[in-house]
């Protein structure tokens, strides 16, 4: 694993150092609302409001909470209105996010749209079809313990999977895979006991951080004198503002796309091994596996895998019947949205052929996730393999869910699998 020492770490565009949200944080603000299942009932109450509600986490900060499909919507898409470049994750909140429009993910159109251009190129179908082989290795890899011996911790494998494919596409050493796994989770999940230092939770968070940001530095001196045709190299060469990105603003974006498959990319697969085994759901794919594209995106759609998003109001608004002002706190709830019966009838059944199906797992509006297609074309890659080469999927012993409020999924699901047999 690349490694430089604390003081020579340039941490200008990394993300912001406060953490605010204590164990004394209320409701949907504290991760530990996250480790059972009753989360989803306070959403389902909050959609039947006819106002919005707002959850105070300490004296000086608190966010109003939009949880239908319209509210989601509104939100997400008016860049406008509700800038990102303040923090957008709860766990930040109350502190100026350093990376404010120098990363993708934390800068406002029009800036946004031009550092985002080139990389997702880079990431467009035609771009990523051609990485199909090295995809489908990656998933035979992560599956070949189920293969073995017919059981395994199918999350970990799901968590690794996504670094696996962000190395290979960055050409990062495989070697250091693991650790970039173990960093990647602990800095969107700083509260899990699995991650968690002695220190507490802001120490994890900082020490995730400070590695990161230290082996993508390393990293980046390496790459621009041997640039190729990897992600990095498509970061350092990329134009903005009449210049190309800083040091700073390709590390910050290299540790905001990688993040971004591993928040995404296992935890549909971990939702249908958790939920969808007993009802049949996954046996009803299997025989009918014609439809792993639109049943992928009902995992998506179920899954959620990305609880939030935050943004902060630019001036007053009003959205139902409530006045949001200048500088409050805003967090649109995907998973919440994602089950609005307003635009998903029957929004609890897996339907695995469900059209139209547009959810907001990926978000949606100019931050839509750029790694969107990687993300689906590894899915179905996955899912293939699983329900063609295995069947009778059981549990093993009792999944526990990661303990985080950005995240909803799985740190560990021991599961055992038979081999299929044609005919």
């Amino acid at each position: 694993m690349h490694r430089l020492s604390k003081n020579e770490v340039d941490s200008s565009a990394g993300p912001a150092a406060g953490c605010p949200v204590g164990a004394a944080a209320a409701g949907l603000a504290h991760s530990a609302a996250f480790t059972e299942m009753g989360f989803r009932g306070v959403w389902a109450r909050m959609r039947e409001e006819d106002h919005l509600e707002w959850t105070q986490v300490d004296d000086h900060n608190g966010f109003w909470s939009v949880v239908t499909y319209a509210d989601v919507e509104r939100v997400l898409r008016d860049a406008a209105a509700f800038t990102s470049e303040r923090g957008t994750m709860i766990n930040i909140l109350g502190v100026e996010d350093p990376a404010g429009g120098r990363q993708i993910a934390a800068t406002d159109p029009p800036r946004h749209t031009v550092m985002r251009a080139r990389l997702q190129k880079a990431l467009a179908i035609k771009s990523i079809e051609k990485q199909q082989s090295m995809i489908s290795s990656l998933v035979d890899e992560a599956l070949a313990p189920l293969a073995a011996d017919g059981g395994f911790d199918f999350a970990e494998a799901m968590l690794a999977l996504p670094v696996a494919i962000g190395g290979e596409s960055m050409g990062l050493p495989r070697a250091d895979w693991p650790r970039l796994g173990e960093l990647l989770v602990a800095s969107v999940a700083a509260d899990d006991p699995a991650y968690q230092n002695e220190a507490g939770t802001q120490a994890t968070l900082d020490a995730a951080h400070r590695e990161l940001f230290a082996y993508f530095q390393d990293i980046y001196r390496e790459r621009r004198r041997n640039l190729g045709d990897d992600l990095i190299s498509v970061l350092i060469t990329t134009e903005v503002d009449g210049r190309t990105m800083t040091p700073g603003e390709v590390m910050s974006n290299c540790y905001s796309v990688l993040l971004g498959a591993v928040v995404t990319t296992p935890h549909a697969p971990n939702y249908m091994m958790t939920e969808r085994i007993a009802d049949g759901t996954l046996s009803r794919w299997a025989e009918d596996i014609t439809a792993t594209p639109t049943a992928v995106e009902e995992a998506l759609r179920l899954g959620s895998p990305v609880s939030h998003f935050m943004r902060y109001a630019v001036d007053d608004v009003v959205i139902r019947g409530t006045r949001i002002r200048a500088g409050e706190a805003v967090v649109s709830w995907l998973g919440a949205a994602n089950r609005d019966s307003a635009v998903f009838p029957d929004p609890e059944y897996f339907d695995i052929r469900r059209r139209p199906n547009k959810h907001l797992a990926f978000g949606i509006g100019p931050h839509y996730c750029v790694g969107h297609t990687v993300a689906r074309v590894t899915l179905r890659t996955l899912f293939n393999e699983l329900l063609t080469r295995f069947t009778a999927f059981e549990p093993a012993g009792e999944p526990e869910r990661l303990r985080s409020n950005f995240v909803s999924g799985y740190r560990k699901l021991p599961i055992t699998a038979s081999p299929a047999h044609a005919g």
